[in-house]
């Protein structure tokens, strides 16, 4: 006859593992939350501040294009475009072709802005 041997292990010291991960856990996710909660309070203190830098410096670039000569502006779009394509046949990431094609974007269409009222039709007397 086989004897029915079963091992059985301390319950107690199984539950205090358990409770005590559990409290390791509990505490991290705290100082977590707690790191998080500041860091985003920071950025957004920050961010009226960022955003009128930013406002100004897109005028300040909005500024000197419509100052800028025509020959200016198709080189600055000609430029602008050939890094981006280069970029894209280089593999670079898409994000960062995308960027690289708003100057090209905003040089454009000044130079359509400037070109756009200018027609050259004459009417028949």
């Amino acid at each position: 006859m086989a004897a029915n041997q079963t091992t059985s292990r301390p319950s107690s010291q199984t539950d205090s593992k358990t409770e005590s991960t559990a409290r390791d856990i509990a505490a991290t996710t705290r100082d977590v939350a707690t790191e998080v909660a500041d860091r985003a309070s920071a950025v957004a203190s920050r961010l009226p501040e960022a955003a009128a830098t930013t406002r100004g410096a897109v005028e300040e670039a909005a500024r000197r294009m419509e100052a800028g000569s025509d020959e200016m502006l198709a080189m600055g779009a000609s430029f602008s475009f050939g890094l981006a394509i280069g970029m894209l046949v280089g593999g670079a990431n898409r994000i960062l072709v995308a960027l690289a094609l708003i100057p090209a974007t905003a040089m454009g269409f000044t130079l359509l802005d400037r070109f756009g009222g200018r027609t050259n039709t004459r009417r028949p007397s």
